[in-house]
């Protein structure tokens, strides 16, 4: 029963977090309104978070589908790098557009904060993509000399591009992961080797 006590004490917290970051910002959010919005007392949420950061943290990866990722692993290379750059966490897309100016503020006059937030929302498409990029050469679909770091710059960059400089309402257009992958195909895909016919 503790334990079941406990998960719910830590939604409540996530909930709570969510709905004042959205109205208020990160700054004006303090342990003692998210406690008063949760109904959780100050002591029972410092036995789940450190400070208020590590909360925001779990927040921002509950919030991103972080822990939910699908496997991208069909088989299709060049399929499931289109899945992993068209994918959408479950949930508000209007909350996550609602705290992302507030997000970007704190993370201007808190670096570090900032830094761990960009690192731990853009490692899971990273590695899955490594991942990826792997398989497509040990396959000989991908250029052998591949440059890792490059190509993923090169995936992620025009994504991040048009999220930031070019959306104006509404989400990602279908049609730009599998642009930006067929892009990427033509430049470093390997041609399908042909199969020599007997006699010729």
């Amino acid at each position: 029963m503790a334990r079941t006590q406990s998960a719910t004490a830590h939604k409540k917290v996530l909930d709570a977090a969510l709905e004042l970051v959205g109205e208020r910002g990160i700054e004006t959010s303090s342990m003692d309104a998210i406690a008063a919005r949760s109904g959780v007392s100050k002591a029972t949420i410092y036995k789940h978070w450190k400070d208020k950061e590590a909360l925001l943290l779990e927040m921002l990866a509950v919030l991103n589908g972080l822990n939910d990722r699908p496997p991208f692993d069909t088989g299709n290379v060049r399929a499931d790098m289109i899945a992993v750059l068209s994918y959408r966490p479950p949930g508000s897309t209007e909350m996550r557009e609602r705290i992302m100016p507030h997000l970007v503020a704190y993370s201007a006059s808190n670096v570090n904060f900032g830094l761990t937030w960009r690192n731990m929302i853009m490692e899971p498409p990273r590695r899955e993509l490594r991942r990826l990029l792997r398989a497509g050469i040990a396959k000989g679909e991908l250029h052998p000399d591949l440059d890792e770091d490059l190509s993923l710059a090169l995936l992620l960059g025009p994504m991040m591009y048009w999220h930031i400089f070019l959306r104006r309402n509404g989400d990602t257009p279908n049609d730009l992961p599998k642009g930006v992958v067929d892009a990427f195909w033509r430049a470093y895909g390997m041609a399908p080797r042909r199969v020599r016919r007997p006699g010729r």
